[in-house]
């Protein structure tokens, strides 16, 4: 099981800002989770929460300025990439830890054939020689069942659905078989079909190299079919986090049981879906105590005034951080 595996990645406390001549806005802070050897870690949380930030800090991706990683670390088997010369996070990114991101079309190279940016990964990484890394492109291609890979390595990033894209990013991120290997919204872009279609390529891939994949998202049904713990967040802050199966059928947390009562299911036709009222705070304004206590049905004078406690639900790790967090996870779920 996942969950006796090794840790790949660690990270603690993290926490990240935003200096602007508008203000500093912290997107990330106090962010701690474990992925370990073949596991699947959803990061969940509306647009906003600082899921995409605390990836692309991992990564070392972030502009400095005006992102600054005030603390906190993330290891990588023990090495702490946010403490890493530049120099040797770049050799580290393709090899160890790889992203894939959420739109292909921008993050490809659209002046160069799909072949070369694969062929690039063997050049320069493993010194291979320009015919033999062309040719483990086509191989990577067809392991992400591309068809025609032999004659599609010449085709531009322009000339791919949406779809195909998207397994070209994939195939990128595991060119030099990661360790850990981070999805951005990965299926966002793409129609119900193809998404199911991507994930399970996900899987299938997850299964043979036992990786580690850290998947960002606010799809709550791409979490269920996939992800076996979940983190939430809400603006910057863990608020949640717990094996899937219990997160779903017991959720501690306001927030997080608004967002499964705001998802069609099948055993509810035909009664309205209850949206969380209000908006996510913006990074500027992020209000003192809980953060969701403007948008909170529960929300008492504590709840303004306290940051709440990390509380235990249950021996397979389920925490939330709510004043109610025992209270909400009794009360069933719809």
């Amino acid at each position: 099981m996942p969950s006796a595996a090794h840790p790949l990645l660690e990270v603690e406390d993290l926490c990240v800002e935003f200096r602007t001549r508008r203000g500093t806005s912290r997107a990330v802070d106090g962010l701690s989770y474990t992925l370990r050897e073949g596991e699947t870690l959803a990061l969940l949380g509306e647009s906003g929460s600082g899921k995409s930030v605390a990836a692309q800090a991992v990564m070392g991706l972030l502009d400095t300025p005006p992102a600054h990683i005030v603390r906190g670390s993330a290891r990588l088997h023990g090495d702490d990439l946010l403490a890493m010369p530049p120099e040797r996070h770049r050799a580290v990114r393709g090899t160890r830890l790889a992203m894939i991101f959420q739109d292909a079309l921008t993050a490809l190279n659209p002046v160069l054939t799909v072949g070369e940016q694969l062929a690039e990964m063997y050049r320069v990484h493993r010194g291979t020689g320009r015919k033999a890394a062309l040719e483990r492109a086509v191989a990577l291609m067809d392991r992400v069942r591309i068809p025609a890979a032999t004659r599609r390595v010449h085709d531009y990033p322009h000339e791919f659905s949406g779809g195909m894209r998207q397994r070209v990013m994939i195939a990128m991120a595991l060119a030099l078989d990661p360790e850990v290997v981070i999805a951005d919204e990965p299926t966002t872009a793409l129609d119900v079909t193809v998404q199911a279609q991507i994930m399970r390529l996900l899987r299938e891939l997850q299964s043979e190299t036992r990786m580690g994949l850290l998947l960002i998202t606010h799809d709550l049904g791409v979490v269920a079919e996939t992800a076996d713990r979940i983190t939430v967040m809400y603006a910057g802050r863990t608020v949640e986090t717990a094996p899937a199966e219990d997160l779903y059928t017991r959720p501690g947390h306001p927030y997080t049981r608004g967002l499964l009562d705001s998802v069609p299911r099948l055993d509810r036709l035909g009664k309205p879906l209850v949206p969380i009222a209000g908006a996510p705070p913006l990074p500027t304004a992020v209000p003192r105590g809980c953060a969701f206590h403007p948008r909170c049905p529960r929300a008492e004078q504590r709840c303004a005034g306290h940051a709440p406690p990390f509380l235990t639900l249950s021996p397979a790790g389920h925490r939330s951080a709510c004043h109610f967090a025992e209270e909400v996870h009794r009360a069933p779920v719809g």
